[in-house]
């Protein structure tokens, strides 16, 4: 990409030409370490075009890489923020794309359409990274789709061999999960999205996943942080820990810009998403600092093994992908 100014590859570091790190995936290609994302909840289409805001002021602030979904309901918006850019004389090969395939098209023949209504949502012709969103397969009415993942993997497969992604990855999947997809001889995911926070590192994950050269992205990077985000029984840290609040006046940052820069530093590809512009601009300003062994270590301990997102309600399905207790 163009664009971008400094490549890691894992351990490697090389410059290039622009301001936004990226990591080069096993498929050759790169990703910006860095995106917005965009998931509001589900709760219904979102009204209003917030997202299409977000989306600008993230482009104007300089992320190269917008992370979405057809589950979402509002690619359409981060379409038509990218049609008014482009206009604008944004390149389409200077901005990274990644959307997701639902549970209710798992179906190998139902890859390539889902992703064929992606693009027209996105107004695009192809998008950088294709995920599968879950593992589990369930049908608009509820009921479980039993459709093995290989055979949506499969149909992944094909959509990149017909120029519609870039790069094919999955989403929520654990580890005994992608290595059957190689015990079957099939392409190796170019990516992992995965919740990871402080207080789900995931260590022996993105150990993995780095022995396999799978780029690890980070939704809900945040976790608990902020109070009216956090469940009652959530651990520690918040906003306003003193240890946090220490590390970041050292920085001269708030408490969410070391909490990004840490996930950056243990190998994730953080996925902050905010509406609010002051924001946006705020959490992709964390390229200027590096963060001490020390305080790496502080912020290593907060790690006990919360997960935020535990989905449930996919519980007694056979593909369900966390602890179940």
């Amino acid at each position: 990409m163009a664009l971008l100014k400094i490549v890691l590859f894992l351990s490697c570091v090389y410059v290039t030409a622009a301001e936004v790190p990226v990591v080069k995936l096993n498929d050759g290609t790169e990703m910006p370490v860095l995106a917005l994302g965009t998931w509001l909840g589900m709760g219904g289409k979102p009204k209003g075009a917030e997202i299409e805001q977000a989306v600008l002021w993230a482009l104007d602030a300089g992320y190269t890489h917008i992370d979405t979904a057809f589950a979402y309901k509002i690619e359409d918006q981060v379409g038509r923020a990218l049609g008014k850019k482009f206009a604008e004389g944004l390149k389409r090969e200077d901005v990274y794309i990644t959307t997701k395939l639902f549970n209710d098209a798992h179906a190998r023949d139902a890859v390539v359409p889902t992703l064929r209504k992606s693009l027209k949502n996105l107004n695009l012709d192809y998008v950088d990274m294709y995920l599968i969103h879950w593992p589990v397969g369930q049908f608009a009415n509820g009921s479980y789709d039993l459709t093995d993942y290989l055979d949506t993997w499969q149909g992944m497969i094909e959509a990149k061999s017909l120029g519609l992604t870039k790069s094919i990855g999955v989403s929520n999947f654990n580890e005994e999960q992608i290595n059957r997809l190689l015990d079957h001889g099939l392409e190796k995911p170019a990516a992992l999205q995965v919740e990871l926070n402080l207080n789900l590192q995931q260590p022996a994950l993105l150990l993995y996943c780095k022995k396999q050269e799978i780029a690890v992205m980070s939704y809900t990077p945040f976790g608990s942080l902020f109070y009216n985000k956090a469940s009652s029984d959530a651990p520690p840290p918040r906003i306003d820990d003193p240890a946090l609040v220490s590390i970041a006046y050292k920085y001269n940052k708030t408490v969410t810009q070391i909490n990004l820069k840490y996930l950056i530093d243990i190998g994730a590809i953080p996925l902050p998403k905010s509406v609010t512009k002051s924001r946006i601009e705020e959490n992709i300003n964390i390229f200027d600092f590096e963060l001490s062994p020390s305080d790496r270590e502080i912020l290593k301990g907060f790690d006990k093994n919360f997960r935020t997102v535990k989905q449930t309600k996919w519980l007694d399905h056979p593909y369900y992908p966390f602890e179940k207790n």
